[in-house]
């Protein structure tokens, strides 16, 4: 049987770090955006996709994609927003086999009314602790382990070039 390779001192702090943030960043943004708006950070994140996708809509399957989560998950969550009259489901302008998800003007209303209050949030609870170089380094970092995770994920595909 083969020693298990164990986490080092730095290995182990870079791993709790990366947990904690996972816990407690989503938390505090999910916060922000159930008191702006009585919606979930996922919700927000849906909506966001669909407010910079061209034509504001975007396949099922791509928007699953594009927010990481199953297409099961999805399609709840969009069956909430169309409740609130933000997103429609309607058949794709070019294939009509294909579901998309529509941003209605009032859901890029909320959308635009949200976002100030949230990229706040997202600056004064993440991006202000780290200097200029440790952005830098977070996306690089980041996207290896995406890539670990997922070699087709759509950040991958639709990164501008790097200076």
């Amino acid at each position: 049987m083969t020693e298990p390779r164990w986490l080092n001192a730095d290995e182990r702090r870079a791993w709790l770090a990366q947990l904690s943030i996972n816990t407690m960043l989503p938390a505090a943004l999910d916060t922000q955006l159930h008191t702006a708006g009585k919606l979930s950070l996922f919700d927000y994140n849906v909506l966001a996709m669909l407010s910079e996708a061209e034509g504001r809509f975007l396949p099922m399957s791509e928007l699953a994609a594009r927010t990481s989560s199953s297409l099961s998950r999805l399609s709840h969550v969009v069956t909430k927003l169309q409740s609130r009259g933000w997103v429609e489901r309607r058949p794709h302008p070019g294939d009509a086999r294909v579901t998309t998800a529509h941003l209605t003007e009032r859901g890029m209303k909320t959308i635009v009314g949200l976002a100030p209050g949230h990229v706040e949030s997202v600056r004064s609870l993440f991006l202000d602790a780290l200097t200029e170089q440790d952005v830098t380094d977070l996306a690089r970092i980041g996207e290896k382990i995406v890539a670990r995770l997922d070699s087709n994920h759509w950040i991958l595909r639709e990164q501008p070039p790097r200076k």
